[in-house]
Protein backbone atom coordinates (compact mmCIF):
# COMPACT_ATOMS: atom_id res chain seq x y z
CA UNK A 1 0.00 0.00 0.00
CA UNK A 2 1.02 3.64 -1.27
CA UNK A 3 3.13 5.30 1.95
CA UNK A 4 1.46 9.05 2.65
CA UNK A 5 3.40 11.70 3.83
CA UNK A 6 1.54 14.96 4.48
CA UNK A 7 3.59 17.96 5.89
CA UNK A 8 2.21 20.93 7.42
CA UNK A 9 4.95 23.66 9.04
CA UNK A 10 3.87 25.41 11.85
CA UNK A 11 4.98 28.55 13.66
CA UNK A 12 2.53 29.78 16.86
CA UNK A 13 -0.44 27.59 16.23
CA UNK A 14 -1.57 26.75 19.87
CA UNK A 15 -4.14 27.78 19.06
CA UNK A 16 -5.03 25.93 16.04
CA UNK A 17 -2.85 22.48 16.35
CA UNK A 18 -5.29 20.56 18.41
CA UNK A 19 -8.38 21.07 15.43
CA UNK A 20 -5.59 21.00 12.30
CA UNK A 21 -4.74 17.24 13.96
CA UNK A 22 -8.26 16.51 14.21
CA UNK A 23 -8.81 17.48 10.97
CA UNK A 24 -5.82 15.77 8.87
CA UNK A 25 -5.48 12.90 10.92
CA UNK A 26 -8.19 10.74 9.61
CA UNK A 27 -6.70 11.70 6.06
CA UNK A 28 -3.53 9.77 6.92
CA UNK A 29 -5.73 6.75 8.82
CA UNK A 30 -7.36 6.39 5.86
CA UNK A 31 -4.21 6.28 3.61
CA UNK A 32 -2.32 4.42 6.18
CA UNK A 33 0.34 3.00 4.17
CA UNK A 34 0.47 -0.46 6.43
CA UNK A 35 0.90 1.53 8.93
CA UNK A 36 3.83 3.85 7.69
CA UNK A 37 2.09 6.98 6.33
CA UNK A 38 2.45 9.96 8.71
CA UNK A 39 1.14 13.50 9.33
CA UNK A 40 4.67 14.88 9.75
CA UNK A 41 3.84 18.76 11.72
CA UNK A 42 7.55 20.58 11.94
CA UNK A 43 7.18 23.27 14.29
CA UNK A 44 9.52 26.16 13.53
CA UNK A 45 10.98 27.68 16.56
CA UNK A 46 7.22 28.93 17.79
CA UNK A 47 7.48 31.05 21.04
CA UNK A 48 4.51 29.42 22.51
CA UNK A 49 3.14 25.50 23.89
CA UNK A 50 2.82 24.23 19.40
CA UNK A 51 5.46 21.75 20.03
CA UNK A 52 4.27 20.79 23.73
CA UNK A 53 0.74 20.32 22.30
CA UNK A 54 1.65 18.39 19.41
CA UNK A 55 3.57 16.39 21.64
CA UNK A 56 0.56 15.83 23.82
CA UNK A 57 -1.55 15.07 20.45
CA UNK A 58 0.98 12.30 19.38
CA UNK A 59 0.49 9.90 22.15
CA UNK A 60 -2.19 9.01 21.45
CA UNK A 61 -1.68 8.92 17.51
CA UNK A 62 0.95 6.87 16.40
CA UNK A 63 0.96 8.29 12.50
CA UNK A 64 1.54 11.85 13.89
CA UNK A 65 5.40 13.15 14.16
CA UNK A 66 5.80 15.89 15.57
CA UNK A 67 9.11 17.70 15.07
CA UNK A 68 10.86 20.79 15.93
CA UNK A 69 13.91 22.88 14.55
CA UNK A 70 14.88 26.47 15.39
CA UNK A 71 12.56 29.28 13.43
CA UNK A 72 13.84 29.72 9.81
CA UNK A 73 10.78 30.98 8.09
CA UNK A 74 7.86 28.91 5.95
CA UNK A 75 10.13 28.36 3.25
CA UNK A 76 13.31 26.44 5.15
CA UNK A 77 10.63 24.74 7.12
CA UNK A 78 9.14 23.10 4.29
CA UNK A 79 12.23 21.68 2.84
CA UNK A 80 13.29 20.60 6.05
CA UNK A 81 10.12 18.37 6.11
CA UNK A 82 10.43 17.33 2.55
CA UNK A 83 13.41 15.88 3.10
CA UNK A 84 12.51 13.95 5.99
CA UNK A 85 9.53 12.80 3.56
CA UNK A 86 12.51 11.51 0.79
CA UNK A 87 14.63 10.01 3.51
CA UNK A 88 11.34 7.82 4.75
CA UNK A 89 11.00 6.69 1.37
CA UNK A 90 7.72 7.97 1.16
CA UNK A 91 5.87 7.29 -2.03
CA UNK A 92 3.67 10.37 -1.71
CA UNK A 93 4.25 13.85 -0.15
CA UNK A 94 0.86 16.41 0.30
CA UNK A 95 1.61 19.31 1.98
CA UNK A 96 -0.77 22.08 3.82
CA UNK A 97 -0.13 24.94 6.32
CA UNK A 98 -1.41 24.63 9.94
CA UNK A 99 -3.56 28.00 9.53
CA UNK A 100 -6.78 26.37 9.08
CA UNK A 101 -7.51 27.81 5.62
CA UNK A 102 -7.46 24.64 3.39
CA UNK A 103 -10.53 21.72 3.63
CA UNK A 104 -9.06 18.20 3.75
CA UNK A 105 -12.55 16.92 2.58
CA UNK A 106 -10.94 18.41 -0.85
CA UNK A 107 -8.12 15.83 -0.15
CA UNK A 108 -9.70 12.73 -1.70
CA UNK A 109 -9.81 14.29 -5.50
CA UNK A 110 -6.28 15.09 -5.56
CA UNK A 111 -5.79 11.33 -4.23
CA UNK A 112 -8.01 9.95 -6.87
CA UNK A 113 -5.42 11.55 -9.36
CA UNK A 114 -2.41 10.28 -8.34
CA UNK A 115 -2.22 7.78 -10.87
CA UNK A 116 -2.82 9.93 -13.96
CA UNK A 117 -0.40 12.80 -12.83
CA UNK A 118 3.04 12.90 -10.89
CA UNK A 119 2.11 16.14 -9.26
CA UNK A 120 -1.46 17.69 -8.56
CA UNK A 121 -1.51 21.61 -7.50
CA UNK A 122 -3.96 23.29 -5.85
CA UNK A 123 -5.19 26.56 -7.13
CA UNK A 124 -6.88 29.47 -5.35
CA UNK A 125 -9.33 30.98 -8.02
CA UNK A 126 -11.74 32.13 -5.05
CA UNK A 127 -9.20 32.79 -1.83
CA UNK A 128 -10.52 34.85 1.16
CA UNK A 129 -7.12 35.31 2.93
CA UNK A 130 -7.76 39.45 1.56
CA UNK A 131 -6.76 41.32 -2.13
CA UNK A 132 -3.28 42.15 -0.72
CA UNK A 133 -2.15 38.66 -0.93
CA UNK A 134 -3.86 38.00 -4.07
CA UNK A 135 -2.04 40.78 -5.89
CA UNK A 136 1.12 39.49 -4.28
CA UNK A 137 0.67 35.94 -6.03
CA UNK A 138 -0.60 38.12 -9.47
CA UNK A 139 3.14 40.01 -9.35
CA UNK A 140 4.60 36.69 -8.39
CA UNK A 141 2.92 34.65 -11.12
CA UNK A 142 3.90 37.20 -13.78
CA UNK A 143 7.57 37.25 -12.66
CA UNK A 144 7.70 33.89 -13.22
CA UNK A 145 6.16 33.98 -16.70
CA UNK A 146 8.48 36.80 -17.39
CA UNK A 147 11.66 34.96 -15.89
CA UNK A 148 10.73 31.59 -16.51
CA UNK A 149 8.43 31.45 -19.16
CA UNK A 150 5.98 29.42 -17.77
CA UNK A 151 1.86 30.21 -17.38
CA UNK A 152 0.72 28.26 -13.99
CA UNK A 153 -2.35 29.41 -12.55
CA UNK A 154 -1.14 29.38 -9.08
CA UNK A 155 2.50 28.80 -7.74
CA UNK A 156 2.23 28.91 -4.35
CA UNK A 157 -0.85 27.25 -2.98
CA UNK A 158 -0.02 24.85 0.06
CA UNK A 159 -2.51 22.11 -0.84
CA UNK A 160 -0.39 20.15 -2.80
CA UNK A 161 0.35 16.02 -3.83
CA UNK A 162 3.41 14.81 -5.54
CA UNK A 163 5.14 11.84 -6.01
CA UNK A 164 8.36 12.02 -3.89
CA UNK A 165 10.67 11.16 -6.65
CA UNK A 166 9.23 14.32 -8.29
CA UNK A 167 9.83 16.64 -5.10
CA UNK A 168 13.45 14.48 -4.89
CA UNK A 169 14.17 15.25 -8.41
CA UNK A 170 13.76 19.30 -7.74
CA UNK A 171 14.30 20.05 -4.44
CA UNK A 172 18.07 19.58 -5.33
CA UNK A 173 18.20 22.78 -7.81
CA UNK A 174 17.67 25.16 -4.77
CA UNK A 175 19.40 26.74 -1.76
CA UNK A 176 18.79 24.75 0.98
CA UNK A 177 17.14 27.54 2.96
CA UNK A 178 15.13 28.68 -0.05
CA UNK A 179 12.41 30.79 1.12
CA UNK A 180 9.93 29.97 -1.90
CA UNK A 181 10.08 26.05 -2.63
CA UNK A 182 6.91 25.62 -3.64
CA UNK A 183 7.05 28.51 -6.29
CA UNK A 184 10.23 26.77 -7.44
CA UNK A 185 8.40 22.76 -7.56
CA UNK A 186 5.48 24.65 -9.16
CA UNK A 187 7.71 25.99 -11.64
CA UNK A 188 10.68 23.80 -12.09
CA UNK A 189 7.31 21.14 -12.79
CA UNK A 190 6.04 23.83 -15.49
CA UNK A 191 9.04 24.01 -17.31
CA UNK A 192 9.88 20.55 -17.39
CA UNK A 193 6.97 19.75 -18.86
CA UNK A 194 6.18 17.20 -15.96
CA UNK A 195 2.92 15.45 -15.67
CA UNK A 196 0.92 18.48 -13.97
CA UNK A 197 -2.47 18.93 -13.20
CA UNK A 198 -3.83 21.94 -11.59
CA UNK A 199 -7.42 21.48 -9.29
CA UNK A 200 -9.53 24.47 -7.68
CA UNK A 201 -9.19 24.63 -3.77
CA UNK A 202 -11.35 26.38 -1.82
CA UNK A 203 -9.45 28.81 0.86
CA UNK A 204 -10.72 30.25 3.88
CA UNK A 205 -9.67 32.87 5.95
CA UNK A 206 -6.61 32.10 8.40
CA UNK A 207 -8.75 30.43 11.01
CA UNK A 208 -6.30 32.22 14.63
CA UNK A 209 -2.77 32.33 15.76
CA UNK A 210 -0.02 34.27 14.52
CA UNK A 211 0.65 35.28 10.77
CA UNK A 212 4.17 35.34 10.36
CA UNK A 213 3.83 37.25 6.89
CA UNK A 214 3.37 41.03 7.03
CA UNK A 215 3.72 43.73 4.26
CA UNK A 216 7.30 44.70 4.83
CA UNK A 217 8.33 40.96 4.93
CA UNK A 218 6.71 40.49 1.60
CA UNK A 219 8.93 42.89 -0.05
CA UNK A 220 12.11 41.99 1.35
CA UNK A 221 11.21 37.85 0.45
CA UNK A 222 9.97 39.56 -3.16
CA UNK A 223 13.49 41.66 -3.49
CA UNK A 224 15.32 38.22 -2.48
CA UNK A 225 13.28 36.33 -5.00
CA UNK A 226 14.07 38.21 -7.75
CA UNK A 227 17.96 37.74 -7.78
CA UNK A 228 17.23 34.07 -6.57
CA UNK A 229 14.77 33.14 -9.84
CA UNK A 230 17.88 34.92 -12.43
CA UNK A 231 20.69 32.98 -10.21
CA UNK A 232 18.35 29.36 -10.46
CA UNK A 233 17.44 30.52 -14.02
CA UNK A 234 20.52 30.47 -14.99
CA UNK A 235 21.36 26.96 -13.76
CA UNK A 236 18.02 25.95 -14.68
CA UNK A 237 19.17 22.60 -16.92
CA UNK A 238 22.53 21.48 -14.28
Amino acid sequence: MEKLYIIVPAYNESENIENLINDWYPVVEKHNGEGESRLVVVNDGSKDNTYDKLCELAESRPMLKPMTKPNGGHGPTLLFGYRYAIENNADYIFQTDSDGQTDPAEFEQFWNLRNEYDAILGDRTARQDGASRKFVEDILLLILRLTFGVKISDSNAPFRLMKKELVEKYIKKMPEDFNLPNVMLSTYFAYFHEKLKFVEISFKPRQAGTNSINIKKIVKIGWKALKDFRDLKKHIND
